[in-house]
């Protein structure tokens, strides 16, 4: 999906004090922002998560399958090379088509990841997580008031087949295959103080969804899973979600509540407790995290803290959490990018250093949508966005629409943690 959001309301200020600093050769220096250790550090292993909308979606069924059948495609061999180059150990790609049985998945693991792209050194993710997506199920009812039933704008998830725009996790890490909490099946209406869309021709109040189609529309898109990597014997949570766009609409702002609320969802998941007492997983247990963990949230939020169309304060639920951290990723290519573009980019209120995302220019312009933010007790190391500068290597990835990886790039965040025996 082209197209982002986002609120109005005050980008978090208060910032760690970083400098620049090169992984590596892995990333140019610009590209990433480093914490200076201290001594109590220096035995600690960084650990690099990473969130890509990698736009492996395609526009049937069984498409992806396809290109990823043989190690030839040149979209997936780019997207194969930026994470390389990168080599986060734990990664979530959206928009990466859903097929059973990992099908897509290990495709992808086995002909892009594994092979070198133009000389660089493989990844090798031994653990992989993926699930069925609410995009494109078909839900019988005509959740867009248009009069008819059917198609992408009326299944639980905006999709022409089911598992479009899903998600995917690699690992180099143990997940705790046992653990992991799913939430497709949870309920919008059930989310205390919902911002559930009004139909203004009645007089009734959050109208736009009749009774039964608020029993069974979920909150989320696609999905949010809770899924917990074992590093060094400590269990990290990683938080993965891709909130619908905010936008595609009309007056009612159904999708723009939506993607307001499935961000809600994380930040009263990670507070616990009272906050989170009315969630319930797809195997029926309650409630959130256990004050203490260990968590980060990664994922295409579709939600930028100044700029764009979501609903004000969206992403700021999370960037105001109190037990979130918010490391600010940056990129030099990012504010060069905004500057020859122009357009819309011309009248944001952000700073363009934080973009991560790509689009059009003369409505919504690049936009920060794609976040990793670590929980409070993790120490953060370093943090990037992959936008090289024109003409840098590393370029010809990002590059300009038609973009030859994605309209986003990846953005990475490093933390310490002990006993991690990788990298």
């Amino acid at each position: 999906m082209r197209v982002l959001a986002q609120c109005s309301a005050a980008m978090l200020a208060a910032s760690l004090l970083v400098v620049s600093a090169p992984f590596a050769g892995a990333i140019h220096a610009d590209d990433t922002r480093s914490m200076v250790p201290d001594a109590s550090q220096a035995h600690q292993q960084s650990v690099r998560f990473a969130t890509y909308n990698a736009s492996l979606n395609r526009s049937a069924a069984g498409d992806l399958v396809r290109d990823l059948s043989t190690p030839a495609n040149p979209q997936a061999r780019a997207i194969a090379e930026v994470m390389q180059i990168n080599r986060p150990d734990v990664v979530l790609l959206n928009e990466f088509d859903y097929a059973a049985g990992n099908e897509a998945a290990d495709l992808f693991n086995q002909n892009y990841l594994r092979i070198s792209q133009n000389g660089k050194d493989p990844l090798d993710y031994p653990y992989v997580y993926t699930a069925e997506s609410n995009t494109g199920v078909p839900s019988g009812l005509d959740l867009n008031n248009d009069g008819a039933v059917g198609g992408p704008d009326d299944a639980l998830g905006f999709g022409a087949f089911e598992g479009q725009y899903g998600m995917v996790i690699y690992s180099r890490y143990p997940i705790q295959a046992g653990a992991v909490r799913t939430f497709q099946d949870f309920l919008w209406a059930d989310m205390p103080g919902a911002l559930l869309p009004d139909n203004s021709a009645t007089d009734a109040p959050d109208d736009w969804y009749s009774s039964d189609e608020l029993a069974a529309l979920p909150l989320s898109s696609k999905s949010h899973w809770d899924v917990p990597v074992n590093i060094g014997g400590r269990t990290i949570h990683v938080l993965a979600s891709h909130p619908t766009p905010p936008v595609f609409d009309g007056v009612e702002d159904r999708n723009g509540k939506r993607n307001s609320d499935e961000i809600r969802f994380w930040s009263d998941y990670v507070a616990g407790g009272r906050d989170a007492s009315y969630i319930y997983d797809d195997e029926g247990a309650a409630g959130g995290l256990k004050r203490g963990e260990r968590f980060v949230i990664m994922g295409d939020q579709n939600s930028d803290p100044l700029d764009g169309g979501s609903v004000e304060g969206s992403i700021d639920q999370l960037l105001g959490n109190q037990l979130v951290q918010d490391p600010l990723p940056s990129s030099n290519g990012a504010v060069e990018a905004s500057a020859l573009q122009g357009g819309a980019n011309a009248d944001h209120l952000g700073d363009p250093r934080f973009d991560t995302a790509d689009f059009e220019d003369r409505n919504a312009g690049n936009l920060r949508a794609d976040y990793v933010l670590p929980s409070r007790n993790l120490k953060v190391s370093a943090s990037g966005v992959y936008w090289p500068r024109a003409g840098s290597p590393g370029s010809e990835l990002t590059g300009i629409f038609p973009f030859p990886t994605s309209d986003h790039r990846l953005v990475h965040l490093d933390v310490f943690v002990s006993g991690a025996k990788l990298r």
